[in-house]
């Protein structure tokens, strides 16, 4: 028999080792083939080696997917899979009232116990802390086990097969086939290991269909969405498709250079798997942060799209390499994957904090032009808006994701490139066929991109300051300050071209508008429907175009009456705003724990302030 639901919210959480990231992957994967919406959120130590057994090492990875769109990992899970006490401990305040746990008896031993801080003389699974929810006690390490006893592979390969006998159960229970995982397995490993992961994963499934432990299997059916072909995407998986499809619109090569890094390594592994697919993506594992940056800028002196990844120290380490690319006016994309800081900080976790370093974070007067992606997806669309405003304006761009959005995954609509915004490179300012002048500029203020070897058209280039129109070096005020102010206006000019700002959901006018950026789209997204069908007007528009700002973006602040900017920070957007738009007031929510804000928190805000009359304490 089976029942049916809207949506379901699943919490794998275990030990690193326990392959949880894995499971929640492969369960993700098989929903996308299904049909259903979803959004993920992973969650994992920064330690390769974190300590077992404790709550400092748990690893969990969330999915909330359903029959309608979905914006959110969802605030509580219905279902928490927990493989060991520390799981429980990590994970169990944030399952549902009535919500299902599924626990690995193996996992609560005295050790695992003592580990993750319980009493380790207590059978913790017959404790009352499982009172409010439904506890099926499994023994899911014995029965893999068991079900292994012929393979010929160490105790120790047997045990990591565990996660494959949850995975199938799982799979059971949402009344999946296991073909995806099938072929997974097929392709991913091989001999004895292969085969151990295909009974364990079918034990698991055929265990769920004779133990009777659920009444019903459940059902999740496919959402109706626009015609096309759908994959499921990761965030930087995205990023690095953007770069590249942003490189063939323009007929570049594309260059990439960077050093590993938390939590950006991913787009580098990603680029590097089409570098001989007809050899126009070039990877460079640099040495360092300064060395990946100064490669990409000779990439793009020499004609390619230069770009570089990084997160925020490497940020930091490249900014006087970025100021050079500034200084020669030359095509470069920075990616910068936030996570939480300063300094190395908790590497895994998200945070929205290297906003007004990306704004101010080099020497001089630095302006260029920001862009930040809103969900997995969106990294594919924002980050090559990046690389057109860097090739046809001829200037660094900083492309802002996150952890969050980096790992987490989503269905994402294939992109033609024929249907993305034309790139048009600047190569054709007229000139003088007896003196050509370097920097000589079109009506945006932008100089044209000539290549070392054209002829005729040999230029210096360096990071001292340049003459107007010649190039040359000079030291003559007014001519630092004339190309100061063109370098500004340059990026104003932007503008032009950028989308208008829209209401991405909500009511067009009234109570509240809630203004986001970056990751707290589904959330906030999320949080205003919400808030709207119990009748609050609240409105909500996210700025994924930073510097410059929107063109129409101040059209909207003076259609509500409070303004609430929720950031992953101390509040750094909201200065942006308080500068540029000094006849608004903006009241703050911050949350810097190294998580997304949960919906909850949004909505909480808002009924406060609309119920105190715009008071933000």
């Amino acid at each position: 028999m089976s029942e049916e639901k809207e949506n379901i919210v699943i919490k794998f959480a275990g030990d690193s080792g326990d392959g949880m990231q894995l499971t929640g992957t492969q369960f993700t994967n098989n929903t996308a083939l299904y049909g259903n919406d979803f959004t993920t959120f992973p969650n994992y130590p920064a330690e390769i080696r974190a300590p077992q057994g404790t709550i400092h090492g748990v690893s969990g990875f969330q999915i909330n997917f359903g029959s309608y769109d979905i914006h959110s990992p969802g605030d509580e899970y219905d279902v928490l899979v927990a493989m060991n006490a520390a799981a429980i401990k990590d994970s169990l305040k944030s399952l549902k009232k009535g919500g299902i746990v599924i626990a690995d008896k193996a996992g609560f031993d005295t050790k695992n116990l003592r580990l993750a801080g319980y009493n380790p003389n207590e059978n913790l699974l017959e404790n009352d802390v499982f009172a409010p929810y439904k506890l099926i006690t499994l023994d899911i390490t014995e029965q893999t086990i068991l079900a292994l006893e012929n393979i010929d592979i160490e105790p120790k390969e047997k045990l990591r097969s565990k996660n494959m006998f949850v995975l199938g159960l799982l799979l059971w229970i949402y009344n999946r086939d296991l073909d995806s995982v099938l072929n997974f397995i097929d392709k991913k490993f091989k001999n004895n290991i292969k085969e151990a992961n295909e009974i364990a994963l079918k034990s698991g499934y055929y265990y769920g269909e004779t133990a009777e432990l659920f009444a019903f299997k459940t059902t999740i059916k496919p959402i109706e969405k626009e015609k096309g072909v759908y994959r499921n995407i990761m965030g930087n998986q995205a990023t690095a498709y953007g770069l590249m499809a942003a490189a063939a619109n323009a007929n570049l090569p594309l260059f990439y250079g960077s050093y590993p890094i938390t939590p950006a390594s991913d787009i580098l592994h990603e680029l590097s798997k089409h570098t001989k697919e007809g050899g126009n993506v070039s990877c460079f594992q640099a040495e360092d942060e300064i060395a990946a940056v100064s490669a990409a800028i000779g990439a793009s002196f020499g004609g390619a799209l230069g770009t570089t990844g990084t997160s925020g120290p490497g940020l930091a380490l490249k900014s006087e390499a970025i100021n050079l690319a500034l200084m020669l006016e030359l095509p470069l994309v920075v990616v910068d994957v936030q996570r939480a800081g300063p300094s190395t900080g908790m590497p895994t976790k998200t945070e929205q904090s290297d906003l007004l370093f990306a704004m101010y974070g080099r020497n001089g007067d630095s302006p260029l032009p920001i862009i930040a992606a809103h969900s997995p997806s969106n990294c594919f669309q924002q980050v090559y808006w990046a690389s057109k405003i860097a090739i046809e304006y001829m200037t660094p761009v900083i492309f802002l994701s996150d952890g969050y959005l980096a790992n987490g995954s989503e269905p994402w609509k294939i992109q033609q490139l024929e249907d993305l915004p034309e790139i048009n490179l600047q190569k054709n300012i007229e000139q003088d066929e007896n003196t050509f002048l370097p920097y000589k500029r079109n009506e945006n203020l932008v100089r044209d991109w000539v290549v070392p070897g054209t002829e005729g058209k040999t230029h210096r280039i360096g990071g001292l300051e340049k003459e107007y129109n010649t190039g040359n070096v000079s030291y003559v005020p007014e001519n630092h300050q004339l190309m100061t102010n063109i370098r500004q206006q340059k990026v104003a000019n932007v503008q032009k071209i950028l989308p208008k700002q829209e209401l991405n959901s909500g009511v067009e006018a009234g109570d509240l508008l809630i203004v986001g950026w970056g990751n707290t789209y589904g959330a906030i997204k999320t949080a205003t429907k919400l808030l709207n069908n119990n009748a609050y007007k609240v409105g909500h528009i996210q700025i994924d175009f930073i510097n410059p700002f929107p063109q129409n973006l101040e059209d909207y602040f003076s259609k509500y009456k409070y303004i609430l900017v929720p950031e992953l920070n101390t509040g750094q957007l909201i200065k942006l705003l308080q500068t540029n738009f000094t006849n608004y007031k903006f009241l703050k929510l911050n949350k810097i724990q190294g998580v997304p804000f949960k919906t909850q928190e949004i909505v909480d805000k808002v009924e406060q302030i609309i119920g105190l009359g715009g008071a933000d304490e």
